[in-house]
């Protein structure tokens, strides 16, 4: 096979890195960073430098001989028409949003379970966002609807300008298939809302100077009126400008009855206060700061709950537990009304998924990051739980709950088995697969096993290895180790046709790790690594791959680490803390520099996952790892892949931006790749999504594979 070679522009940049030469690249950060102008997401010199970039990075990597192939069989495969549509229960029929090859941009659809059930159902557009962009010389990206229950007529759909988080809000009719007419319209930007009736929404937006958070979130409430000017919403609710943010919510049944409207001011990233709008003013919630309110089922308020809590003298529950009360009871008098419990994890368990149908509770739990997935019923004074009987030994995602009816839906998978929907009426115990996505890649030569590393401080750390049958354990076997570890998001076995087919069919293996700081195990695994105790999760990352060498499954020289956002950050650090282990490093929409990040993008209200670099001695515990500050002269480091987008409202741009200028500074060489459009995800459509995978699956091949 040809050789990958980094071109010599990639060994450095010309007239950046002249202006810091590497010798003074460490003492010019100890006084100011010398790359704060890459901070300015679309000045004119930071989008020069960008273009540039790209430039090199594509006419290096697209040049290859692998690069077409892989495009073409990666668009091939997102654009599959084969491929399962997902849909949303409601008393309107199944919803589903598409995109392929002839709806770039995609349409929101819908159709009825009869016809879904057939191999080719027939659909009806209600709004083709391709035309809409067309129409308005926008570049549309669908962010989803909010209907107005029951009936879900009337809808709040969001509009990206290229992806971006901040996004218009419209009016919709879906009888109509139109927008509405002097119907309830936002202006861009960051903000949450809810139905109250069909008059009357809750906003939190930018409602001018002093109503944002240093996170660049609402914090102030209004109620509007139909037909009613912003400028005449009335203010209900106003947190702190030092909170995260703040969001309405409206609590209804299955009927679509509002029981109660209130506010979540979100104190930190983790850290709740509820309060009820009532006739006296707000009530504030005599909850836990770790708590969300998950809604109603069954006449009960459902509550989740992230750390232990003794409400009372007799009744305590754990962390990862879900509560409920007696809705009447709460709505009597919330601040004395008495939970029972609903869920509470056994050791190595945690509460995945949940919903409400007419009258029952479906919930999801991970068992050893195994899917399992129950009916629950509250009767006699007790919550009463029937299993499901889905495939074992694979993921379970609840996908969609009608409310209307004892109907759901679940995708079942792994990483060799195409995905499989379920529909489940609860009502008559009726199990069906609805649907089976077929094979994008021959899984017959790939095993899986789920394995254990020990990390510095004892613990086991679980993960998966996707590896050949006949691997030889002689350390020669390309391996791509994937990880997040942040935020108590788990990293669950999930069918991937694209990596199947660039990666695995050509005899490599894939490898995801279940680190700390994750939610695998619950609240208890995600505070293991926590703000002073992050390291754990690099530490956990680390030990696996030093786990995967051990086994002799590969070596250093095969061995490439890849992550987004948080995963990004621990890329960062793991090409930083350990460059010996590791020869290819995809880091995709990352943090990287600790030292600022409160002050990027939506950073600030990340202080709760990582610490405030504004308090010295958390400053402390975030310089020992930052990545941006641990590139130095004198090391040399695994050759990194950056990809970012413009368009990335929430971690901004200039995190992958400035390690890039740094390690060409440093005359390291590295890639870089910044879409100008595509928001957090980098890709603003499926072309543009094949595209990244593409020039990612090149550059490991170039890296660990030739």
């Amino acid at each position: 096979m040809q050789k990958l070679l980094l071109p010599a522009a990639l060994l450095s940049m010309t007239w950046l890195a002249c202006a810091v030469p590497p010798q003074k690249l460490m003492a010019a950060t100890q006084v100011e960073d010398p790359f704060l102008w890459l901070e300015e997401i679309e000045g004119p010199r930071a989008l020069a430098w960008a273009r540039s970039e790209n430039d090199k990075t594509l006419g290096e990597l697209q040049s290859h001989p692998r690069y077409q192939r892989f495009y073409e069989d990666a668009l091939t495969m997102l654009q599959a028409k084969d491929r399962i549509p997902y849909v949303s229960l409601g008393r309107r029929g199944l919803s589903n949003f598409w995109q392929d090859g002839n709806h770039v941009r995609g349409v929101w659809r819908h159709t009825t379970l009869e016809s879904y059930r057939a191999p080719d159902p027939q659909w009806e557009i209600i709004l083709d966002i391709d035309a809409l962009a067309l129409a308005e010389g926008k570049n549309w990206v669908f962010r989803g609807s909010s209907c107005l229950p029951p009936e879900g007529r009337l809808c709040l759909v969001e509009l990206s300008d290229g992806g971006k988080d901040a996004a218009f809000v419209r009016e919709f009719d879906r009888n109509a298939k139109a927008f509405v007419t002097s119907g309830f319209e936002l202006p861009e930007g960051k903000q949450s809302f809810s139905w109250v009736d069909g008059d009357t929404i809750l906003i939190a937006r930018n409602w001018g100077e002093g109503t944002m958070t240093k996170a660049g979130y609402p914090f102030v409430v209004k109620e509007l009126k139909r037909a009613q000017p912003l400028v005449q919403a009335r203010e209900v609710f106003r947190g702190e400008p030092t909170d995260a943010s703040t969001e309405p919510f409206v609590l209804r049944d299955s009927e679509g009855k509002v029981h109660a409207t209130g506010a979540m001011r979100a104190i930190s990233a983790f850290e709740y206060e509820y309060v009820l709008f009532g006739p006296k003013g707000p009530i504030k919630l005599n909850l836990p700061k770790k708590t969300n309110i998950g809604g109603i089922a069954s006449g009960r308020l459902l509550v989740t709950l992230e750390e232990d809590w003794a409400p009372s003298g007799d009744s305590r529950f754990a962390a990862g537990s879900m509560i409920s009360y007696d809705l009447d009871e709460w709505k009597q008098d919330p601040l004395s009304a008495r939970p029972s419990l609903v869920f509470q994890p056994a050791p190595r368990q945690a509460l995945g998924g949940f919903a409400a149908t007419k009258s029952l509770l479906i919930l999801t739990i991970l068992d050893n990051v195994q899917g399992k997935a129950f009916v629950y019923k509250y009767d006699q004074g007790a919550w009463r739980a029937t299993p499901i009987p889905l495939p074992e030994n694979a993921s379970v995602s609840l996908q969609t709950a009608s409310h209307a009816t004892e109907e759901v839906m679940f995708a079942v998978s792994n990483y060799l088995t195409p995905t499989s929907l379920y529909y489940f009426d609860a009502a008559s115990q009726r199990l069906e697969l609805l649907k089976s996505a077929p094979p994008q890649f021959d899984a017959s030569k790939h095993i899986v096993e789920q394995l254990e590393a020990t990390s510095r401080d004892g613990t086991r750390v679980p993960y998966f290895l996707v590896r050949p049958r006949n691997a030889k354990f002689d350390g020669a076997t390309p391996t791509l180790l994937h990880g997040y570890g942040g935020f108590q998001k788990p990293l669950l076995p999930s069918y991937a046709g694209v990596m199947g087919r660039l990666w695995l069919e050509q005899g490599n293996a894939y490898v995801v790790a279940n680190l700390r700081g994750g939610g695998e195990f619950g609240p208890q695994w995600h505070e293991a690594a926590q703000a002073a105790t992050k390291q754990r999760t690099w530490d956990d990352f680390i030990a696996v791959a030093e786990d995967l060498i051990r086994r002799k499954v590969t070596s250093p020289r095969r061995l490439g680490v890849v992550g987004g956002s948080q995963g990004g950050l621990l890329v960062g650090t793991a090409i930083t803390q350990r460059p010996d282990l590791f020869n290819a490093a995809i880091v995709q929409v990352p943090l990287f520099d600790m030292l600022r990040f409160t002050k990027l993008g939506a950073g600030a209200s990340w202080t709760g996952e990582y610490g405030d670099p504004a308090i010295p001695e958390q400053r402390e515990w975030l310089e020992a790892y930052s990545p941006y500050q641990k590139l130095v002269p004198g090391k040399n480091y695994p050759v990194p892949f950056i990809l970012t987008s413009t368009k990335d409202d929430r971690v901004h741009p200039a995190h992958g931006r400035k390690a890039a200028a740094r390690l060409a500074a440093l005359g390291q060489p590295y890639f870089y790749y910044e879409n100008i459009d595509g928001g957090h995800s980098a890709a603003a459509n499926l072309t543009e999504r094949a595209r990244r995978m593409a020039l990612e699956y090149t550059y490991a091949f170039g890296r660990i594979v030739d």
